[in-house]
C-alpha cells in the first residue's frame, strides 16, 4: 500500500518503528492531493506550507521518541465551515470569500495539539444548507466513483478527500444528515455525534442550533473512535458537553451484544431507489446474522410533523445570519433567496411553537427508545446525480422534491440523536450506497462499537479507482 492509503493505527506504528516519517507520509499525500484533487474539487484551501512544518515538528518529536498526542503525524482536512487559524474560511459563500478567522474552532485546536497537520479547507455548499457540493466561489465536487456525479453535501468536499486518500479522516458538521449522506454516497463511516459530545467554541454562527453537530468522517470505525479520542472533550464555552465526562467520551464501549435493531426501509409515501432499499435489506439480515435481534416495520412517527420543524429552521436561521451581518445578498446563490424571504416572514410565536414541536418529538423519540437500541433506516434515498445539480428530480420514477434524497436523516438532527453511517452493498454499476445506525442521546460510543463489529464481517474499505 501507498503510505497515503495508511490508517491511523498502521501509520503511528510505522512511525514507532522507524519505516518511515511524517515528513514521509505527508508527501505521499500532497502528491495523491496533486494526482485526485485537480479532477474532484474537494480541496479548496490547502495549506502546503503550514502542514509541512506540522509534518517537519512531528518528524523531530518522533525521532526524539516523543511525539506528543495520539494524533502525531496525523494529517485531515477540515470542512469549509470550521474556522481554522490563518486559513481563509468562506462557508462556501461569496459574502464570506475574505473571512480569515484568527483562532481554531475548538475541536481543530485539539487536533493540533495531539500532534495533527491540517492539509487544507474542503468545499461546501453556500453555508452548508444543501445536500450536494456546489457554490458561486470554487465550484462543484465530484463523486470519486464516478466524478461527473455528486458526493452529496455538505460535506461533500470531506468525503471526497478522505475516500481518495488525501488524509486519514476529516472534521465535519451534520444538520440534517450532512456527515451520513455524502459517506453514504461514498462508502465511508461518519459519525454525527449527540449535541455537546464534541464541544464547539469559537465557530461560525450555528443557523440550526442543536441540530447540526460536529462529527469525523473516516475510512473505518477504529480511525473514527481515534479521532474522537482527541476532539470530544468538556469545554466551558459549550454548556451542552458538560453532559459527558471526558471518561464517557473516550473509554471502550462494551461489546453491544444482542441489540433490538428497528430497520424502517421507508418513510410512507416517500420513494427508495429499489437497489438501496435492496443494499440496506441486506446489510439488516447480516446484522441479524451477526446476533441483534432485527424488526422490520413502519416509521414509528409523524414525517410531515418533522418536515413543518425542518421548513422553518433553516429559513430562519438564514434570515436571521443575513440581515445581522447584513450581507448583500446580491453576492448569494439565489436558489437561496426564497429561503431567506421564507424565514424573515416567520412570526417569533411560529419559532418558539417550532422549539416546543422539537421538545415534543424529543421525548417522543425517548419513549421509542425504551423498546429498541437502535433504528436502521437508508441513509439516502437516491443515487448520486449529477454534481451541478441540486437534487434528482425523480426517484425510482417518482416526482421528488429538492429533500426528497434527503428524507431519512433530519430526525435524528431534530431528535438530538447520533446517527452513524455504515457502508452496505454497491450499487450495479459500483456506486456506494450506505444505511444509518441512529441511537438513543449519549450512544454515541455503542454505535461506534457495533460499527466496528460491523465492518468485520462487511469487511474493510474498497479504494475508488480514480
Amino acid at each position: 500500500m501507498e503510505l497515503w492509503q495508511l490508517g491511523i493505527a498502521e501509520t503511528l506504528a510505522g512511525y514507532r518503528a522507524g519505516s518511515f516519517t511524517p515528513q514521509d507520509v505527508l508527501d505521499s499525500t500532497l502528491r495523491r492531493l496533486a494526482e485526485v484533487n485537480p479532477v474532484l474539487n474537494a480541496v479548496v484551501t490547502p495549506d502546503e506550507p503550514g502542514v509541512r512544518e506540522a509534518a517537519r515538528r512531528s518528524t523531530k518529536r518522533w525521532k526524539d521518541g516523543a511525539p506528543c498526542g495520539g494524533l502525531d503525524g496525523i494529517f485531515v482536512t477540515v470542512k469549509d465551515n470550521i474556522p481554522v487559524r490563518g486559513l481563509r474560511c468562506t462557508w462556501g459563500s461569496r459574502t464570506y470569500t475574505d473571512y480569515v478567522p484568527d483562532r481554531d474552532e475548538s475541536p481543530v485546536a485539539l487536533l493540533r495539539e495531539a500532534g495533527a497537520g491540517i492539509l487544507g479547507k474542503t468545499n461546501v455548499p453556500e453555508f452548508t444548507l444543501q445536500g450536494y457540493t456546489d457554490n458561486l466561489v470554487f465550484g462543484a465536487t465530484g463523486n470519486p466513483w464516478n466524478p461527473e456525479l455528486t458526493p452529496g453535501g455538505s460535506s461533500g468536499g470531506a468525503v471526497a478527500a478522505v475516500a481518495t486518500g488525501i488524509g486519514i479522516a476529516a472534521l465535519a458538521t451534520d444538520g440534517g444528515g450532512s456527515i451520513r449522506r455524502p459517506c453514504a454516497h461514498t462508502g465511508l463511516y461518519g459519525l454525527k455525534p449527540s449535541p455537546g459530545f464534541v464541544a464547539r467554541a469559537d465557530g461560525l454562527p450555528l443557523l440550526l442550533g442543536d441540530f447540526e453537530t460536529m462529527g469525523v468522517i473516516a475510512r473505518s470505525p477504529r480511525d473514527l473512535r481515534a479521532v474522537l479520542a482527541v476532539a470530544a472533550r468538556r469545554d466551558p464555552a459549550d454548556r451542552s458537553s458538560f453532559a459527558f465526562s471526558d471518561e464517557a467520551r473516550t473509554a471502550l464501549a462494551a461489546p453491544p451484544g444482542s441489540l433490538r435493531i428497528l430497520h424502517v426501509p421507508a418513510f410512507g409515501d416517500f420513494p427508495v431507489d429499489p437497489e438501496i432499499r435492496r443494499s440496506v435489506d441486506g446489510a439488516a439480515a447480516l446484522l441479524g446474522r451477526m446476533g441483534h435481534r432485527v424488526e422490520r416495520g413502519d416509521v414509528p412517527f409523524d414525517v410531515d410533523r418533522l418536515n413543518a420543524i425542518w421548513n422553518l429552521i433553516g429559513p430562519a436561521g438564514l434570515a436571521w445570519l443575513v440581515d445581522s451581518r447584513k450581507l448583500d445578498t446580491g453576492l448569494m446563490n439565489p436558489s437561496l433567496l426564497g429561503m431567506v424571504e421564507t424565514g424573515r416572514k416567520a412570526s417569533a410565536s411560529a419559532y418558539v411553537q417550532l422549539l416546543a414541536d422539537v421538545q415534543a418529538f424529543r421525548n417522543e423519540l425517548r419513549l421509542l427508545f425504551e423498546r429498541y437500541d437502535v433504528i436502521l433506516t437508508p441513509s439516502v434515498a437516491a443515487l448520486p446525480w449529477p454534481k451541478a445539480q441540486s437534487h434528482p428530480g425523480t426517484i425510482d420514477g417518482v416526482p421528488a422534491g429538492p429533500r426528497g434524497h434527503a428524507v431519512f436523516t433530519p430526525f435524528a438532527n431534530a431528535g438530538g440523536l447520533p446517527g452513524l453511517n455504515v457502508p452496505t452493498a454497491p450499487s450495479s454499476s459500483g456506486l456506494p450506497i450506505g444505511c444509518q445506525l441512529v441511537g438513543p442521546f449519549g450512544s454515541d460510543l455503542l454505535l461506534l462499537s457495533l460499527a466496528e463489529d460491523y465492518e468485520r464481517e462487511f469487511g474493510p474499505y474498497i479504494w475508488p479507482e480514480i
